[in-house]
């Protein structure tokens, strides 16, 4: 058990660490969240080493994925709500 624990713990350091190279603020927290959430996962459905790493892997891609359209549509509707100048239409 000492050593599942250790080795999600650790899993889960190098996703973080490696989410600190992700484009905005919601791809970072997508990426970290999700390879935790897939490394428990993995972790509850196979019980074993690889499962954990596979699952981490699996969740920190589809965070990463999910965070980053979330920062492409705050960026969007950022772009349009300043593109009339506090007079124009609001769509």
């Amino acid at each position: 058990m000492k050593t599942r624990l250790w080795i999600t713990t650790g899993a889960a350091t190098v996703v973080m660490a490696l989410a600190g190279c992700a484009a905005g603020p919601n791809e970072q927290w997508g990426t970290a969240g999700g390879a935790v959430g897939g490394a428990v996962i993995g972790n509850a459905i196979g019980g074993n080493t690889a499962s954990t790493v596979g699952g981490a892997a699996i969740g920190g891609l589809v965070g990463n994925q999910v965070g980053r359209r979330a920062d492409e549509r705050n960026y969007y509707n950022q772009q349009q709500r300043h593109y009339y100048p506090r007079n124009g239409p609001n769509y």
